[in-house]
C-alpha cells in the first residue's frame, strides 16, 4: 500500500497516540473539576497549551484549542463579523479558499455582509495590486490560505502583512492548515496576523482536534456559549488526550523540519519530472519554491480526476482529486478555474500529496504503475 494523500489527513505518530491512550486511561477527569484528577487534567492542558505556543514562538495566552482547521476559520470568519459589525461590513476572501472559508463568506453574505473575492493569476497566487484595491475604511477582515490545498501555491502572506500595516484596524486571518511542519513559520505567520488555524490530523495528530492563533489584544466573538472554558472564547469540555496528542506530534513534526522538507521535495520533483514526459498530463503545480513540497497535482487529457484515482487505487496507491472536502461531490477544482483553466481541463486533476515517510521506492513504484495505466487509457487521448 502506497499512501500519497497526506494533506487529506495523516497517520498519528504512535507517541501521539500513545500519548492520547495513556491520558484517557489515567487522566480522564473533566479539567474543570476541583478535586485532583480535575486538576491534574487542568495541569496536562495548560501544559500542552505551553508547549504548542513555544513551538509556534507564541504566547501561551494566544493559542485556544477547538475541534480543528473547519471550526477555527469558521470562528475567524463569523466572530470578527459579530465582534466589528458596527464598524464595517466588507470582508475579503482570496478566489481560491479551502471550503471552510468560502461557504462561510457564503453564509455571512447571507446575512448582508459584502463578501469581496481578490482574484489569482494563471498560477494561483493572489494579485497583491488587485487586493489593495478592495481596501477602505469599511474592511473587517481579510482571509487568505496560505497554502492552497488543491496545487500547493504559497501565497504572499509576507507581502499582504506588510500591505497591511497601514490598514491596523483589518483583522488578518491566514488558514495555516496545510503550511504548518513544510515551511518556515515566517511564510505563514508573520507578526501583522492576528489569527491562524491548525488542524491536528495534518500533522500527524488526532482528529477532531485542533488549535487558533488569537494575537493578544485582538477581539473574536464566541461561536460557543456555555461553560467559558478556553478563557470564556471557546465553550466545551476540552479534548485533553486529544490536544496532549496534539502538542506530541506537533514536536515530532516540527523536529529536523528542513531535513523532512527537503526529501519531500526531492520526492515531489522526482515524480514532476516524470510527468512532464507525457505529451498528454498537465501539470499543475509547478516545480518551484512558490509551490509547497508536499503537493504535485497534474491531470490526463480525457481522464476524468475520479477515474484515475479509483485506477490507481485499485493498484492500492492512494490520491485523491484535488480536495478531500469535494473528492466524493465530484467537483472539478475551484483553484484551477479560478486560475482560468478550462472546466474540462479542471475536472482531470488528481493530488498527489507526500509526507517524509514516504520513500523513494514508493515513488519508483508509482511511476511503473503510471505507465501502465497511461498506455492503457491511451485510447482517450
Amino acid at each position: 500500500m502506497i499512501y500519497f494523500d497526506h494533506s487529506a489527513t495523516t497517520q498519528i505518530f504512535p507517541e501521539a497516540l500513545d500519548a492520547y491512550v495513556k491520558t484517557s486511561q489515567k487522566v480522564f477527569a473533566n479539567p474543570s473539576s476541583l478535586y485532583d484528577l480535575g486538576s491534574q487534567a487542568d495541569t496536562l492542558l495548560a501544559q500542552a497549551r505551553k508547549q504548542i505556543a513555544e513551538l509556534m514562538g507564541v504566547f501561551s495566552s494566544e493559542i485556544y484549542f477547538n475541534s480543528g482547521g473547519t471550526e477555527g476559520n469558521n470562528w475567524a470568519l463569523k466572530g470578527t463579523a459579530l465582534e466589528k459589525r458596527k464598524f464595517g461590513q466588507r470582508i475579503i476572501i482570496s478566489a481560491i479558499e479551502h471550503p471552510s472559508v468560502y461557504e462561510t463568506a457564503k453564509q455571512l453574505a447571507d446575512l448582508s455582509f459584502q463578501i469581496n473575492l481578490t482574484p489569482v493569476d494563471q498560477h494561483g497566487f493572489v494579485k497583491i495590486d488587485e487586493l489593495e484595491k478592495l481596501l477602505d475604511k469599511d474592511v473587517i477582515l481579510i482571509s487568505i490560505i496560505s497554502v492552497n490545498n488543491e496545487i500547493g501555491s504559497i501565497q504572499p502572506i509576507k507581502e499582504i502583512a506588510q500591505l497591511l500595516e497601514n490598514y491596523p484596524t483589518i483583522h488578518f486571518h491566514v488558514d495555516a492548515v496545510q503550511a504548518i511542519g513544510k515551511m518556515a513559520k515566517e511564510n505563514y505567520l508573520p507578526k501583522r496576523v492576528d489569527f491562524a488555524t491548525f488542524s491536528a490530523h495534518k500533522f500527524h495528530g488526532p482528529r477532531g482536534v485542533g488549535f487558533i492563533y488569537l494575537k493578544k489584544g485582538k477581539r473574536l466573538a464566541p461561536l460557543l456559549a456555555g461553560g467559558g472554558q478556553e478563557n470564556n472564547q471557546r465553550s466545551g469540555t476540552e479534548n485533553v488526550p486529544g490536544i496532549v496528542a496534539m502538542a506530541k506530534a506537533l514536536r515530532l513534526t516540527i523536529e529536523n523540519q528542513n531535513e523532512k522538507s527537503r526529501h519531500v521535495l526531492a520526492l515531489r520533483d522526482t515524480l514532476g519530472q516524470f510527468l512532464k514526459f507525457y505529451e498528454n498530463v498537465c501539470l499543475f503545480t509547478n516545480l518551484t519554491d512558490t509551490f509547497a513540497p508536499h503537493i504535485l497535482t497534474f491531470g490526463v487529457k480525457g481522464m476524468r480526476g475520479e477515474v484515475m484515482v479509483h485506477a490507481f487505487a485499485e493498484k492500492q496507491i492512494y490520491l485523491s482529486t484535488t480536495s478531500a472536502c469535494s473528492s466524493r461531490k465530484k467537483m472539478p477544482a475551484s483553484t484551477l478555474q479560478a486560475m482560468g483553466i478550462p472546466k474540462n481541463i479542471a475536472q482531470t486533476a488528481v493530488r498527489i500529496s507526500l509526507d517524509e515517510s514516504n520513500t523513494v521506492t514508493e515513488v519508483e513504484q508509482f511511476i511503473e504503475i503510471f505507465s501502465q495505466l497511461y498506455e492503457k487509457f491511451a485510447n482517450v487521448f
